[in-house]
């Protein structure tokens, strides 16, 4: 082989290693936070409930008749919930929840959503993790947007965002800077350490012009990648969780978040996702299954966080792209809703507790929870009071802010 790759065999290796296993799928750049943003150290953890959660047997209103007639054979009995008020409780599986609650350390938003909803999966999802209108199509994420308008182009750090799975989602796509997809850091350590990977990328850099432009940015996709394994790699072995972490594969998410907020990377921003909450049918049991799937690797995560004096400094949000709706079906589940609840979890909470109202089961848009909160004040409220920037910029009009951080 040669000292040096020709153009035409740079371009035709480049495609091989990206289109197989060696390299996943996080073709992105490592933007670098600008003085301008303020804030360093807080963390932002985005959770999606991925399917549309049930929010009604999340937060149950296990006084309230009308939700009881409505679901026959999926309700959760007063005697089984979990009582924050006299009216409103967690479903049984949320005890970890509950404990937040207690002291002051969880906010629940009720009826948060958007005008003229979308019941679609991945209509509605788009709209959510690009902060779009219902009628408005967007091709770069609100996370996204934020790196774009505060990130600078060159980067000595890894993202400043991170996804704990092996793909993007739109949410931390930006249109000049995208946040980083990986699953498991040891073995996204190893892909970059593969010989073959190696010697692309000790290849001297492409001219700047328009006939290396394609062959200019895959050289900078494997030196960035290569730095930024690295120094997630190294970070990673520098905290060692003494916490018991439950065996799920969310719960590994969470792990591998926490060991990087311990550890001090530079991420502001993180996202992870749990699926399974389109339940048409069966629903109380794999609800339930789910519930406690998330709630155990929470309160592991927390518990984590705590030990280490982060907790106050890291505010976690979930989310799903809608509820579901009020009346159960045929089939003991429920059918796409609008409106739902909204989890914000921190040590450092300006209101916790119940945000606002519960929502009003008397007054239904086609047999639908109302929204009370635009998805987007929560948004705008992260940014703003949280990650320490002008959400106009990222959300391209004024949202009011809510006081939860």
């Amino acid at each position: 082989m040669k000292d040096s790759f020709k153009r035409r065999d740079f371009i035709k290796t480049a495609s091989l290693v990206s289109s197989s296993w060696l390299v996943p799928n996080f073709v992105k750049s490592f933007p670098v936070l600008s003085p301008e943003s303020g804030n360093e150290g807080k963390v932002l953890v985005i959770i999606q409930l991925s399917g549309g959660n049930d929010g009604l047997n999340t937060v149950v209103p296990y006084q309230n008749d009308i939700y009881y007639s409505n679901r026959p054979g999926i309700n959760i009995s007063p005697d089984k919930v979990i009582p924050l008020t006299d009216n409103m409780g967690l479903h049984p599986n949320l005890p970890g929840l509950a404990s937040l609650y207690d002291e002051g350390a969880l906010s629940i938003i009720n009826s948060v959503g958007y005008p003229n909803p979308n019941r679609s999966h991945f209509r509605s999802m788009d709209i959510w993790q690009t902060a779009s209108d219902a009628n408005q199509y967007l091709q770069s994420g609100w996370v996204g947007r934020w790196l774009d308008a505060n990130c600078q182009e060159s980067c000595g750090l890894p993202s400043m965002a991170i996804e704990i799975d092996d793909s993007l989602s739109l949410a931390m796509k930006g249109e000049k800077a995208k946040g980083l997809a990986t699953n498991d850091i040891n073995r996204l350590y190893r892909h970059t350490r593969n010989p073959f990977f190696q010697a692309l990328a000790k290849q001297p850099q492409p001219a700047q012009n328009h006939n290396h432009d394609k062959v200019a940015y895959l050289y900078k996709t494997f030196i960035e990648t290569t730095k930024s394994a690295s120094y997630l790699y190294e970070k990673s072995k520098v905290y060692r969780s003494g916490v018991l972490y439950p065996r799920s594969p969310f719960a590994r998410q969470l792990k591998t978040i926490a060991q990087l907020i311990v550890a001090n990377a530079h991420t502001r921003v993180y996202y992870v996702s749990l699926g399974g909450f389109d339940t048409h049918a069966g629903q109380k049991w794999q609800h339930a299954r789910l519930l406690k799937v998330y709630s155990e690797a929470m309160a592991a995560f927390i518990k984590d966080l705590k030990r280490h004096n982060r907790f106050e400094d890291t505010v976690s949000m979930t989310f799903s792209e809608f509820g579901r709706r009020v009346r159960q079906n045929g089939s003991n589940g429920t059918d796409h809703g609008a409106a739902n609840n909204l989890f914000i979890v921190g040590g450092n909470l300006k209101k916790a507790g119940f945000y606002n109202q519960a929502p009003d089961l008397t007054d239904l848009d086609q047999g639908d929870i109302k929204h009370q909160v635009d998805f987007r004040q929560v948004y705008a409220t992260l940014i703003d009071n949280w990650l320490g920037y002008d959400s106009r910029k990222v959300l391209s009009t004024r949202f009011n802010p809510l006081n939860f951080v």
